[in-house]
């Protein structure tokens, strides 16, 4: 029974985990486009599928049936170059009561296949409206007197496409902004306020029946000095306690409620070396604001240079040992949440870091990757094919899935083993 809690718990807190994580990223993604007055139609949690709705007046909230991820449906982010039909589409449905793929492929001498795709993207563009399962009709913004050019470039102000190179840019880093500056002011407060954890020379355990019980050293004496070396860090107490040999009497010097006693303790053995059977306990060392600030960055570039290393044939064989899939960051949010509140933040701000320093690599389907097919396009003068788009964004979500899969074969055989 406590096994099954216990693997409860992990799945819980691996939803609440990713969602959290989701929240961030595509947050970032939203605020940017809806400050640029884009239209957004969904914001969900989970992977797309069968989902809980809630329908507002602008857009779409909602969970899906795998709670895993999550994504923002951004008006005009289709891939690849707009069809040229589109504007006598838009006329051809603004001048009917309503409109059929069918008959719509009649008027512009398409195959059904295309008028159907055409209109897919004016209903994304929120230039027509369904009507049923079949026909469309204008959306009630539409201009129906207006020329079709002037349609079009009205429809397409309120999608991504109608944005400035730059402002897609924005948009596309929005959401690994949102990640790092998360990490970066996690970080930053947790050092300042409440420190970083470290060993201490007040004792936190001492294992029973061992040399130190036998001597009388209890939890919370602090140790001050072996055989009358002054020691002022947990690693100076083992640096000497490491020269020790088993059987081998040393004094420990130690303080116990402000009063100064000292204790001679005959070692026990272990590893071939004097054993005393002590732990160390935790402190909290603070930083100043700005060293707190200074730490945060150092950590930030470490954690991009770790995620660059998996894609390193070189690095990527050490890389990957330290690293979790979807399975082990789960068991890893379990035990934080466990362990409590400032752990759990800890480990969201590493995952939110993680999570942008992978989003930002060059690799469609990844947000790097759009921000440089953006960037190429802006230098060609022109969008890159559709099927080309397409291909980029396939060759790039297998190398990522192959990833994925990978480190989530390494979390069950690390569990199982």
């Amino acid at each position: 029974m406590a096994g099954f809690l216990g693997s409860l718990g992990v799945v819980f807190w691996g939803v609440i985990t990713f969602s959290i994580l989701v929240v961030l990223h595509e947050g970032g993604h939203f605020l940017a486009a809806r400050a640029f007055g884009v239209k957004v139609h969904e914001f969900m949690l989970g992977l797309p599928g069968p989902a809980l709705r809630i329908e507002t007046k602008n857009m779409t909230w909602g969970v899906t049936a795998i709670p895993l991820g999550g994504y923002v449906r951004i008006a005009g982010m289709e891939p690849g170059a707009e069809d040229e039909l589109l504007g006598p589409a838009l006329k051809a449905v603004a001048a009917s009561e309503k409109m059929e793929a069918g008959e719509l492929a009649v008027l512009l001498g398409v195959p059904r296949k295309r008028a159907t795709a055409i209109l897919t993207t004016l209903e994304d563009w929120a230039a027509i409206v369904p009507l049923d399962e079949m026909h469309y009709a204008a959306a009630e913004n539409v201009d129906r007197t207006a020329d079709e050019v002037p349609m079009l470039d009205r429809a397409r102000s309120i999608t991504y496409r109608g944005l400035k190179t730059w402002k897609r840019i924005v948009v596309l880093c929005a959401g690994v902004t949102v990640n790092i500056v998360t990490a970066i002011l996690t970080f930053t407060i947790v050092l300042s306020v409440w420190g970083i954890p470290g060993p201490d020379l007040a004792l936190g355990s001492v294992v029973p029946a061992s040399a130190a019980a036998t001597a009388g050293l209890t939890v919370g004496d602090r140790i001050t000095a072996v055989n009358g070396t002054t020691v002022e860090s947990w690693e100076a107490f083992l640096a000497i306690m490491g020269k020790t040999s088993p059987k081998q009497a040393v004094t420990i010097a130690y303080e116990r409620g402000g009063t100064k006693s000292v204790a001679t303790v005959t070692l026990g053995e272990q590893d071939g070396r004097g054993f005393l059977g002590v732990g160390a306990g935790t402190k909290y060392t603070k930083y100043p604001v700005l060293e707190a600030l200074g730490q945060s960055f150092q950590w930030t570039g470490m954690v991009f240079v770790a995620v660059v290393n998996f894609f390193n044939p070189s690095t990527f064989g050490e890389s990957i040992k330290g690293a979790r899939g979807v399975v082990g960051i789960a068991v890893m949010a379990s035990d934080a949440a466990k362990s409590g509140p400032l752990d759990y933040a800890w480990l969201i701000a590493l995952l939110s870091l993680s999570l942008g320093a992978m989003n930002i690599l060059p690799i469609p389907p990844l947000d790097g990757g759009k921000i440089a097919v953006e960037i190429v396009e802006r230098i060609a003068g022109r969008p890159l094919g559709r099927r080309l788009s397409i291909a980029m964004s396939a060759a790039g979500a297998i190398l990522l899935f192959s990833l994925i899969g990978y480190l989530l074969y390494a979390d069950v055989v690390r569990i199982v083993s």
